[in-house]
């Protein structure tokens, strides 16, 4: 007896037979032309959500800045009153108008550098250091010749802080154009 008759005695003659080849075929396209359609289809409303989410943020930028000018002159305006009834109330003190100046500017001078100060601190936050590092390992950006590669067990940070100690690897990429430290 042959293994194709041996087949044949424990199949279930009521079981469809297996499908064509041709068919499995043209079902695999089919679904293949489904889920590349679902893909497009979440491609667009994804378009659609990014642009509407920057209309979004672009007016509200726009509204946020005209709020914040608004912000800035009423608030320098209060300094303002704030530093006269200050050097009035020194006035009163006896204090001469010299002095009472100078005490005021000088309050307001303190204020100025300790802004100035936590403005350059959150500005550091703005260089994206963490996301440059992972790009310059993965060959993308200004440090991709200075950092390890991706399959390198060199740590991308310790990679940085070195970069940073030698500035003058720095001053150069070869054509001419500084690079930023990370």
């Amino acid at each position: 007896m042959s293994e194709a008759d041996e087949r044949r005695e424990h199949e279930d003659p009521a079981a469809p037979p297996p499908p064509d080849l041709a068919e499995s075929l043209r079902d695999i396209g089919s679904t293949a032309k489904a889920s590349l359609g679902a893909a497009a289809d979440s491609a667009r409303a994804f378009r659609t959500l990014v642009a509407a989410d920057l209309s979004l943020a672009r007016s509200a930028l726009g509204r946020a800045l005209t709020f914040a000018g608004v912000a800035v002159v009423f608030g320098a305006s209060a300094w303002l009153f704030l530093m006269a009834t200050l050097v009035a109330l020194l006035r009163s003190f006896g204090i001469s108008w010299l002095v009472s100046m100078l005490i005021a500017a000088g309050l307001s001078l303190v204020v100025t550098v300790y802004a100035g100060l936590r403005a350059a601190h959150y500005f550091e936050y703005t260089r994206m250091q963490a996301t440059r590092r992972q790009l310059a390992r993965l060959g993308i950006g200004e440090l991709a010749d200075l950092m390890p590669t991706p399959d390198s067990a060199e740590s991308a940070r310790a990679a940085a802080q070195d970069l940073r100690q030698d500035a003058e690897k720095l001053k150069n990429s070869g054509n001419g154009t500084h690079i930023t430290p990370p």
